[in-house]
C-alpha cells in the first residue's frame, strides 16, 4: 500500500490536462461514443417517471426560470451547465439502466457534464470524447484507491456518490480548459464536497438515490467552477492523509491512481446494464428470459423459478406490492416478473400500477433463491473487479412437471460480452421508442457515432427536437 507522498493528484491533473484526442486508441474512442449513446438513451427512456420531471422543475427553479447555455435533454429547456448536469444525471440514473464501473455509475456524471460544458463552450465532439475519457479514467482510479481488494469488510462506509463527484468534476475541468494546478484544486474541492458514506438509501430503498446522483453531478461541476474562479491552496487532496481517501478505509491503495496511466484504459472495463435494473439483477433477468424464449414457455404455466445462488439484498419480495422505484429495481423477483409480463424494457416496468399489479406480484412470488449460500455484494464486486462475474443458475419448473435449466455469468453488456455497435444502436432505439420520433432517434445515433466530426456542440439541444 502506497503512502500519500507521490504527488498522485498532480500527476493525474497533468494527465487530464495533457490528454489529447490523438493519444486515445480508436477502440476506446468508439466505446466512449457507445457509452454516450446509452447514457443519453436511458435518460430519455426515463422521461415518463415523475422524479425526472421533478428534477427538471427543481433545476429551473434554482436557475431562476428557464434560460442558459445547456439543455435539459428530456424537455429542451436551457439552464446553466451545472444545473443541466444535475437534471440529466437524475434522469440517467432513474431507471438504473446506465452502467457500472468497478465501483459505481460514472456515466450519469461524466456524460451530462461533458455534453453540458461542450454546449456552453461551443466545444467540439473531439473535445467531448477526450474529456469523457479523462473523466472515466480518473473516476475509476480514484474510486479503486478507496476499495480494498480484500473486500468491503475493511471499509468505514459505502457511498457510490462519494466518488461519483469526480466523474463530473474532471469532465468539467477539462472542458473549462483549467490548467494542471487548477485541475488539482478542482479535485481537492470535489473531495471536500463529496458525500459522506451512508447506508440511508439501502436501508430505506428511497428514490432519493436518484437525487444523490444528480447532486454529485452538480457538486462536481461546482468544484471545477470554484477552481476556475480561484482558490488558494486546496491542492493534493488525494495525497494528504485523511483528506479524502482515508475517510472510507484505512487500507488505501493509492497505487491505483496512476496504475498503467496512459497505457491501460479502464473505460473498456465499464459494464453496460442491458436491463433497467440493479447491476446484480442483470444476469438472472437475462438468463430467465433466455430460457423462456428458447423453450417457448408460457409465463402462465410457470410453477416456480429458482435462482442459485441467490444474491444478498436482492431477493426482496413484497406480497403487498412495491413502494418505490428503487425498491423494485433492487428486487430480483420483481424485475424478473416485469420482464416476463412485458419483455420490452423501459419506464413501463416501473409505473405505480405495475408495482401493485396482481399478476406481477403473483409471478414475483414464484421466484425463489436456491440452496447455495447467498452471493454477497462483497464477493460479487471482487469478482467483477478481477474481470469475472458471479455465475448464476436458473431452474424453471412448469405446472406440468417439466424442468428447464440454464447458467450464465457474463450477461450482455459485461466487458467480457459487450454489445456490438449494432446492438448499442438497437438498444438506443428501444430506449427512445415512445419518447422520440424514429427520425429523431436515427439522427441522434448518427450524431453520436460521428461526434468526432462535430466542430461546435453548442447546438446539441436542437438535435433532441
Amino acid at each position: 500500500m502506497e503512502s500519500g507522498n507521490k504527488s498522485y493528484t498532480q500527476k493525474l491533473s497533468e494527465y487530464f490536462v495533457n490528454l489529447k484526442y490523438s493519444d486515445i486508441p480508436q477502440e476506446v474512442l468508439d466505446r466512449a461514443k457507445f457509452l454516450t449513446l446509452h447514457a443519453l438513451g436511458v435518460s430519455l427512456a426515463a422521461t415518463p417517471i415523475k422524479i425526472v420531471d421533478d428534477a427538471a422543475k427543481l433545476a429551473e427553479s434554482v436557475n431562476g426560470g428557464p434560460g442558459g447555455s445547456a439543455t435539459i435533454w428530456y424537455n429542451g429547456r436551457k439552464v446553466t451547465p451545472a444545473l443541466a448536469t444535475f437534471a440529466n444525471a437524475v434522469a440517467c440514473d432513474t431507471l438504473d439502466w446506465e452502467d457500472c464501473a468497478w465501483t459505481g455509475h460514472p456515466l450519469c456524471g461524466a456524460v451530462p457534464a461533458g455534453i453540458a460544458f461542450c454546449e456552453a463552450g461551443g466545444k467540439s465532439g473531439r473535445d467531448y470524447l477526450t474529456a469523457l475519457i479523462a473523466a472515466l479514467e480518473g473516476y475509476n482510479r480514484i474510486a479503486m484507491a478507496v476499495q480494498p481488494p480484500a473486500g468491503f469488510d475493511h471499509m468505514k462506509g459505502w457511498g457510490i456518490c462519494s466518488w461519483q463527484i469526480f466523474a463530473s468534476s474532471i469532465a468539467a475541468a477539462k472542458l473549462l480548459d483549467l490548467d494542471a494546478k487548477q485541475t488539482n484544486k478542482s479535485i481537492g474541492m470535489a473531495g471536500t464536497l463529496a458525500q459522506n458514506a451512508s447506508n440511508i438509501t439501502q436501508a430505506t430503498m428511497s428514490d432519493g438515490y436518484k437525487y444523490e446522483q444528480g447532486m454529485a453531478g452538480l457538486s462536481g461541476c461546482m468544484a471545477a467552477l470554484c477552481a476556475q474562479s480561484g482558490i488558494r491552496n486546496m491542492e493534493d487532496g488525494l495525497d494528504i492523509p485523511y483528506a479524502f481517501c482515508e475517510q472510507f478505509t484505512p487500507e488505501v491503495h493509492r497505487e491505483w491512481l496512476d496504475k498503467e496511466l496512459g497505457k491501460a484504459y479502464y473505460t473498456m472495463d465499464i459494464l453496460v446494464k442491458h436491463w433497467p435494473a440493479n447491476m446484480w439483477v442483470q444476469t438472472p433477468v437475462e438468463l430467465v428470459g433466455n430460457i423462456v424464449r428458447e423453450n417457448g414457455i408460457n409465463v402462465d404455466d410457470i410453477e416456480e423459478i429458482i435462482i442459485d445462488p441467490p444474491t444478498q439484498y436482492r431477493m426482496r419480495f413484497k406480497p403487498d406490492g412495491y413502494t418505490s422505484l428503487t425498491e423494485a429495481q433492487f428486487s430480483m423477483p420483481y424485475v424478473i416478473a416485469a420482464s416476463l409480463i412485458d419483455p420490452k424494457p423501459g419506464a413501463n416496468w416501473y409505473t405505480d400500477e405495475m408495482m401493485k399489479n396482481p399478476k406481477l406480484i403473483d409471478i414475483a412470488g414464484r421466484v425463489k433463491g436456491g440452496p447455495s449460500p447467498e452471493d454477497t455484494l462483497i464477493g460479487s464486486f471482487n469478482l467483477y473487479q478481477s474481470g469475472s462475474h458471479p455465475m448464476k443458475h436458473a431452474t424453471i419448473r412448469t405446472k406440468d412437471g417439466k424442468v428447464y435449466t440454464g447458467s450464465l455469468a457474463a450477461h450482455k453488456g459485461h466487458p467480457l460480452n459487450m454489445l456490438t455497435r449494432d446492438e448499442f444502436c438497437d438498444l438506443f432505439r428501444t430506449e427512445t421508442s415512445g419518447v422520440l420520433s424514429p427520425e429523431t432517434t436515427e439522427k441522434l445515433i448518427d450524431y453520436i457515432l460521428n461526434i468526432e466530426k462535430v466542430e461546435d456542440m453548442s447546438g446539441f439541444g436542437e438535435m433532441l427536437k
